[in-house]
């Protein structure tokens, strides 16, 4: 995988090879919930428009989405609006606090033993494999899954390192292509409108890496771990690109009650919290 050209943000997000449904949820948590959470789908066709995603397969997206239940709409007269259910808001807002706030370091470590759950459930919710039934992970508070027999520990001695129950290679290859689409982007060479592309670019293809990191403590990464400089790499591209972004929704993207606003307590709450980490 090359670097990106820093203009060419259609070729971007043609290396991404998105998924309309999973890209409209980034819309909605990156740009929606943070401004009433209400969006026309006009504004919505056109954003997609932009990554080139037809306004067919948006329509497509949006009846699959409304039908699992991750997406709301309401018509006011001719045109329709969107909402995120309250689950799938619940859950890209626990998103939204791993992207913009701070790391919260694990207090040990969760060992489970679980007769129903699936490996690749496992892997899904960001736990190890210790072997047949038996699962862990960092304990940042989580509640056990139902029906599970859960156990804390501050430390834990195994035969192998601890991060052999994860699959890290694949991780670190992810944090790597998203290295390689995004360190030739030059924010300042971009529009408005590019800008908040890009950072919806951006926002989308970090989450689907971070999501899957089980965020060991360090004692317990392999050398040469790449998360920190993906980290880096994400905080600085989003606050070079927030304020042309910014613009661009208060001038073309439109909720009930008119144009979104371009700030909001919240959206200057993520900026806060990313600017705190640097």
């Amino acid at each position: 995988m090359t670097t990106v050209p820093q203009q060419d943000v259609r070729e971007l997000a043609d290396r991404m090879r998105l998924n309309a449904a999973a890209f409209i949820v980034t819309i909605y948590g990156d740009i929606v919930v943070p401004r009433a959470g209400v969006l026309w789908t006009g504004s919505l066709i056109a954003l997609c428009d932009r990554v080139g995603i037809n306004e067919s397969l948006v329509r497509t997206a949006i009846s699959r989405l409304v039908a699992a239940r991750q997406l709301a709409g309401e018509r006011i007269g001719r045109r329709s609006y969107y909402r995120l259910e309250s689950q799938a808001s619940a859950s890209f807002m626990a998103a939204a606090d791993l992207l913009y706030g701070p790391d919260r370091p694990a207090k040990g470590w969760q060992i489970l033993y679980d007769r129903d759950l699936k490996p690749e459930d496992a892997r899904r919710q960001r736990m190890g494999h210790m072997g047949g039934q038996v699962f862990i992970r960092p304990d940042r508070s989580q509640p056990f899954p139902d029906g599970a027999l859960g156990f804390r520990a501050e430390a834990v001695t195994t035969a192998v390192p601890l991060a052999d129950f994860w699959d890290l290679t694949a991780l670190s290859e992810g944090y790597d292509g998203f290295m390689q689409l995004f360190s030739g982007l030059d924010p300042a060479a971009l529009g408005d409108a590019d800008a908040l592309t890009a950072r919806l670019l951006l926002v989308h293809a970090y989450r689907f890496v971070l999501l899957r990191d089980p965020r060991l403590p360090a004692e317990h990464l392999p050398p040469n771990w790449n998360a920190a400089e993906s980290r880096a790499l994400f905080r600085r591209a989003y606050e070079a690109l927030t304020p042309g972004a910014h613009r661009h929704i208060a001038a073309c993207c439109e909720g009930v009650d008119g144009l979104l606003p371009a700030e909001t307590d919240l959206t200057a709450q993520r900026r806060a919290g990313l600017l705190r980490q640097s």
